[in-house]
């Protein structure tokens, strides 16, 4: 479903673009895409959404502990499982990211380092 209709709200597995501006320090800042973790009915009750910032640029990564790393249409990328972040989603201007919603094996591979930064 297209983003400028009033009925698209975020969903669970989803990619998404959102503005994370500001940033401070070495948060993420600007537009970049989110692993959404929150459901659809939370995020259209409460107007946020919950989930992960996604970096398709920064190979340090590579090294990260904290870091599930994702090929998709060709771009290496990297779920950021110790950066959750919680946005107003309208506000932020969210909308569907092209590569729709996440490979089932990288929503499980995030969840379970997310866990892990947790210590569940």
């Amino acid at each position: 479903m297209a983003a400028t209709s009033s009925t698209w709200a975020p969903d669970r597995g989803d990619m998404i673009w959102i503005d994370f501006s500001p940033g401070h320090g070495n948060e993420m800042q600007d537009v970049h895409p989110m692993l959404v973790f929150s459901t659809r009915l939370f995020n259209e009750k409460t107007g946020l959404v919950i989930g992960l910032p996604m970096s398709t640029s920064a190979e340090k990564n590579d090294d990260n502990p904290f870091a599930v790393k994702y090929t998709a249409k060709g771009i290496t990328g990297y779920v950021l499982a110790h950066m959750p972040k919680s946005f107003g989603w309208r506000e932020c201007h969210a909308k569907p990211h092209p590569w729709g919603r996440a490979p089932v094996k990288l929503m499980e591979e995030a969840c379970e380092l997310f866990k892990d930064v947790l210590g569940f």
